[in-house]
């Protein structure tokens, strides 16, 4: 177990913290990627529900 710890401690002091510029450029790629996942998933929903209405003549909702 001290054997493990040591062992974090030393990763630790050995890792570099990143600059304010790498850090914001990351952020803006996983920031991008979620956007364009989401805007992908939107779209296939979307059709989805245009077939969905186009083969039952209805919109799904009751009332």
């Amino acid at each position: 177990m001290e054997r493990k710890i040591g062992e974090i401690i030393q990763t630790l002091r050995l890792a570099k913290k990143t600059s304010k510029e790498d850090y914001n450029q990351h952020l803006r790629l996983v920031a991008l990627g979620l956007g364009a996942v989401g805007g992908i998933a939107f779209v296939i929903k979307l059709i989805s529900e245009f077939i969905t209405i186009g083969l039952t003549g209805q919109s799904g909702q009751t009332g």
